[in-house]
Order: structure tokens, then sequence, then C-alpha cells
């Protein structure tokens, strides 16, 4: 059964058990194996920057990319929640973020839209989207939006005043009336401390096993980058590798036994003649 926020709501009123699941998705190819999987929850991630689009930093995602980007993912994820990022400088303010979210909204299809941050501004944006009805997804810990500002990517709450500061951060995000909420590279004892005392359900990356769930971008999960993932994600596969053989595979195919003796065996004979 998809997800809802109600249903979302009703794991932390019932005390559940159960451990949510999310993955990053940016494709339509990938989004329809996700429709087919068990997994819970589907992140568009403005992440898409770096591992899709290759820019260094997420900062230079726009809206128009995560639009893009968030309507394929939907069209193949049709069954799934799908949680999509709003871009950097697209919340700045509360008007600002009306401005973005709601063609965000309505041209992806989504169930929700995930905002980085706790500043003032950012609650002011997160209060506004809800009250327009579009369900909010609040991220704090490491925001990579905030990258610069933060000094670079490290583990948040590690002495007490940390440790208060992410709680309180918490308390008003869920105040603000966002349905759920993603902990990224936070000590797993202040995600289990936020996880105790919030209403809403904790998605931790990064942040220990304490949380109501887990999320992971795909392409660390399945090994399809050039380079090693964070140390918290053991990767499933090693995609890149098996992309490599393929393409040697298929040049050494053709410069060898291009043809078979049988034209009706010919694998690159076009089908359509």
């Amino acid at each position: 059964m998809k997800w809802t926020t109600k249903k979302l709501r009703s794991l932390k009123i019932e005390n559940s058990t159960k451990k949510l699941s999310m993955l990053t998705c940016y494709d339509y190819q990938t989004a329809c194996a996700l429709d087919q999987s068990d997994v819970d929850l589907i992140l568009v991630g403005d992440s898409l920057g770096n591992v899709i689009l290759g820019y260094e930093t997420t900062c230079s995602v726009t809206i128009q990319e995560m639009i893009t980007f968030g309507a394929a993912v939907k069209r193949g994820a049709k069954n799934k929640f799908t949680i999509i990022d709003m871009p950097f400088g697209t919340y700045a303010n509360s008007r600002i973020a009306l401005e973005n979210a709601i063609p965000l909204f309505q041209k992806t299809g989504a169930e929700a839209l995930k905002l980085e941050g706790s500043g003032q501004n950012i609650i002011s944006s997160i209060e506004a989207l809800v009250n327009t009805g579009i369900p909010v997804v609040g991220h704090i810990g490491l925001t990579p939006q905030f990258f610069h500002q933060q000094g670079g990517y490290f583990t948040h709450g590690k002495t007490k005043n940390e440790k208060d500061a992410l709680l309180e951060q918490a308390k008003k995000i869920q105040e603000a009336g966002a349905s759920l909420l993603v902990l990224e590279c936070v000590t797993s004892e202040v995600a289990e401390e936020i996880t105790r005392q919030l209403k809403i359900p904790t998605i931790g990356i990064g942040s220990g096993q304490k949380t109501n769930g887990q999320v992971l971008v795909i392409n660390d999960l399945l090994g399809s980058g050039p380079t090693d993932p964070p140390s918290f994600c053991r990767p499933k596969n090693n995609f890149y590798q098996q992309k490599l053989e393929a393409i040697k595979d298929f040049i050494q195919e053709i410069n060898t036994n291009l043809t078979s003796s049988d034209p009706k065996k010919d694998k690159y004979e076009n089908i359509y003649n």
C-alpha cells in the first residue's frame, strides 16, 4: 500500500517497529524498478547535481532541473510516495518558496517536498507550504546546500551545544508542520534522542540505526560511480565496473566477429528492414 502523510504519522502514534526504507532516484527506468520493489519512499534528491549532472556541489541545481527529473521519476513510480528536493535559493523566504514550490509540486506530481535547514526563513517557508497544502520533509545535520556555510562535510552533534541545537531545530521543524525529518551525518546518540522526542518519523543517513528509517543515494548503494561512496554506505554491487566491462566487450565484439554466417542471426541487423 502506498504511503501517505497520515500513515507516516501513525508510525509514531502507534509506536510501530516498522523501519522505513528510502532510496534516491533520478530517472524513469530506475523509478520503474523501485515501483516494483518494496521500498517505502523515493527521494528525488538535489544530489542529482553531483551524481547525474557532475556539479561540484548541489548549490548549482536549478528548479527546472528538479521539475524535469522529478516528473520523470514520478512517471515511473506512480505507486510510491515520492519526495522532491527544493534546490538552493528556491525557499529563501516564504514568498519565494511558494513561487517555486507550487510549480514543482504541480508539474511533478510529488507527494512531498524537502527543504534543508532550520533558520527562521526556512521555518516560515515550511509553514507557508504546509498551509498551502504541500506536505514537507525537513532535513538537518549535514545539509549539502549549506556546504560553504558549514565549512565542509562532517558529523554533527558531537558537543552538548550542537546536540541541544539539533534537538531544538528538529522540534521547530515539527512544529512548523513537517511530516518527516531527515537526519544526515548526525551522531547516533543525537539521532536516537531526536527520534525519541519527535512525534514525526525520522530518516537517517550516516546517523546510526536508531532512527525510524534509512535513506541512501541509490548510486552509492549500487556502486554506480567512479569514486568510493561515503564510509557509512556498503555498496551491494559495482555497476560502474560492470559498465566498463560491457563497453569493452561491445568494442571487442564489433572488431572481431561482427556478423554471423547466417544474416538472420546478425544481432546488429536492422530489425525494421
